[in-house]
């Protein structure tokens, strides 16, 4: 499920046919974390960037959740998030 960005939505960096991808966002839904999937394939930089790495979770203020991460890492993640 694709969503349309927000300056308060994550990022979801990925590609169609990484099942770990697949396996990353479920963990997004479960855990009601808004995001935008975005494909690093439709860009020469961001594959560069994240080519091996995905999938990358990054918040509004730059921060990234690089996989594999838990239930509880994501929750820790997304807790300090945002700022008081």
């Amino acid at each position: 499920m694709e969503r349309r960005t927000s300056a308060q939505q994550c990022q979801l960096f990925s590609t169609s046919a990484c099942h770990l991808c697949d396996i990353a966002e479920g963990l997004l839904l479960e855990a009601g974390v808004m995001f935008e999937k975005v494909d690093i394939s439709d860009s020469d930089e961001l594959f560069e960037r994240y080519g091996v790495l995905i999938p990358v979770l990054r918040r509004p203020d730059g921060k990234e959740l690089n996989w594999p991460f838990s239930p509880g890492q994501l929750r820790a993640f997304m807790s300090s998030w945002p700022p008081p």
